[in-house]
């Protein structure tokens, strides 16, 4: 957009008006006692770049915040006072005593153009619409009755991605035996069709419909990565007006998308439905039977609920499903002893008569081990989401003012080393042999990587499951290397969650018999 001389004059007027009225604002009556505010706050923006992604990945700049500040300082996110948490034992304090008063989320962008105006409960306040759609998720979809019920997808489905995998083998194979494939863009493919196939009974093969998978994938990795991102209308909500950088257009592009895949599934669901074709209920024909009758108090019409609820599910399961698997396997793979040892716990407790089952998962040790340590050090979202306080509180003794944003850096906790000796190295076994007894849901605060408290991932015990059924069934079916034994680039990108930021590039030869993977009737 090309501005006039008088409208940049305006707009120069403008900004040193709220820039006084920000100086104003910082510099009269506050609380006694707040914690030590980071240095480096520009004029306007605060310390927007150390968030913004731009400059470096914000969990490591805050993680450097946080080793010359200390475990709680804070920092100006343009107009928005902000504090950052570090340590486990104020996450603690968070998520138990200030529980009720942290579950609220900040009015940002994202949460408008991407989530239907906040209707999608990750992005919505804490109140009555969130707890109910909440609930109704919790109990009709995620619940622990409802993972097992879904067994059998997570079975079928893994099944079929390892029998691909290995005609892929076939058709590719050299005189070495190994092919080379993209792990990163196959386990989106999977992830993708298994929360597709539990939310909206829906799947995508090769063939005619990779396109439409491609841009299905394209547009839930568009999604979180702009749901991350803050825009400096965020911080300066004053000149948003400006799109600076055109996050907005993209955040609404994206939305419209999305809009459009879900809003078209949910056409043929209430076709589906008074036609009755016999097939059985998903999620979408759930919300369906009762979001209607429901009572939650919102402005939103019937569709927006169901399309907002079953888009932000699809989107964040297949994308945190794949992140873990992805850090999963590149951790082994650049830490091959580790790989051998779980090839061998199979070997012992499954054989290589039969495919590994979720039952085995409890004789699996050390690949349980192998998860958490991946989700200790990648968790899938680093800094957890980002928190309005409602109420006054006090957090490790700081006086910290009601509509404070509250961020927890879950990236920069996970690597204590008061906690977890040689922080940065790869160490399944510090979980086993009377090492941390801790799990990942919630209730051991040194490891908490779907967050805690009443924002908890609801998708915890699906994702667990996923990840742990997957990875034994590829450490099962086949040997993994990489290209010259060359290590696996740990890069990552900036985002809501952590993705690979580049492509997980894998050599892959069969370990067991071809009848092994074929699928049984």
């Amino acid at each position: 957009m090309e501005l006039s001389p008088a409208a940049y004059a305006a707009l120069a007027l403008l900004s040193l008006l709220c820039y006084y009225l920000l100086s104003w604002s910082r510099s009269g009556k506050k609380p006694r006692n707040l914690p030590p505010e980071a240095a480096g706050s520009r004029p306007f923006v605060g310390h927007l770049d150390v968030v913004s992604g731009r400059v470096g990945l914000p969990h490591v700049n805050l993680a450097n915040l946080a080793d010359e500040y200390g475990p709680i300082f804070g920092i100006w996110l343009g107009v928005h006072r902000s504090v950052v948490v570090s340590s486990w034992e104020l996450a603690k304090e968070v998520f138990t005593t200030h529980d009720a008063y942290v579950s609220s989320r900040p009015g940002i962008k994202a949460g408008k153009h991407l989530a239907y105006d906040y209707a999608m409960f990750g992005f919505s306040c804490y109140g009555t619409y969130w707890r109910e759609l909440r609930k109704l998720v919790s109990l009709e979809l995620l619940s622990a009755r409802r993972v097992e019920l879904q067994r059998s997808v997570r079975a079928s489905e893994t099944a079929l991605f390892m029998k691909e995998l290995h005609e892929l083998w076939e058709k590719r194979r050299d005189g070495s035996g190994r092919v080379l494939v993209d792990m990163k863009e196959l386990f989106g493919e999977l992830s993708m069709n298994v929360i597709l196939s539990v939310v909206a009974g829906k799947r995508f093969n090769s063939g005619d419909e990779a396109e439409e998978a491609r841009r299905c994938r394209q547009v839930m990795r568009d999604f979180f990565h702009l749901a991350g991102f803050f825009v400096p209308a965020d911080a300066l909500p004053y000149l948003g007006w400006l799109d600076l950088g055109g996050h907005e257009k993209r955040m609404k592009r994206t939305a419209k998308e999305l809009d459009a895949i879900v809003g078209e599934w949910l056409i043929e669901h209430r076709k589906k439905g008074s036609s009755g074709d016999g097939k059985p209920q998903d999620f979408m024909d759930v919300m369906i039977s009762v979001v209607q009758g429901a009572d939650l108090q919102c402005q939103y019409d019937v569709d927006t609920i169901i399309k907002a609820t079953c888009g932000t599910l699809i989107a964040g399961g297949t994308d945190s499903t794949a992140i873990v698997l992805i850090w999963a396997v590149s951790l082994l793979l650049n830490n091959r002893h580790a790989l051998k040892k779980a090839q061998e716990e199979l070997d012992k407790h499954v054989g290589r008569e039969r495919r590994v089952n979720e039952s085995d998962i409890a004789n699996l040790v050390y690949l349980q081990a192998i998860a958490k340590e991946s989700l200790r050090l990648y968790p899938p979202g680093p800094l957890g989401g980002t928190r309005r306080l409602t109420q006054d509180c006090k957090i490790g003794g700081y006086d910290i003012p009601k509509d404070t944003w509250l961020i927890v850096n879950l990236w920069k906790l996970h690597r204590d080393p008061k906690v977890w000796p040689e922080p940065l190295e790869f160490r399944p076994e510090r979980f086993l042999n009377g090492g941390k007894n801790v799990d990942v849901k919630g209730h051991d605060f040194e490891l908490i990587p779907f967050g805690a408290g009443r924002r908890i991932c609801p998708g915890t015990n699906f994702g667990l499951q996923m990840m742990h059924i997957v990875l034994a069934s590829l450490l099962q079916s086949f040997d993994l290397s990489t290209v010259s034994d060359q290590p696996i680039d740990m890069t990552e990108s900036a985002g809501l969650t952590d993705i690979k930021a580049t492509p997980l590039d894998v050599l892959i030869a069969p370990r067991l018999p071809p009848s092994f993977y074929q699928l049984q009737h």
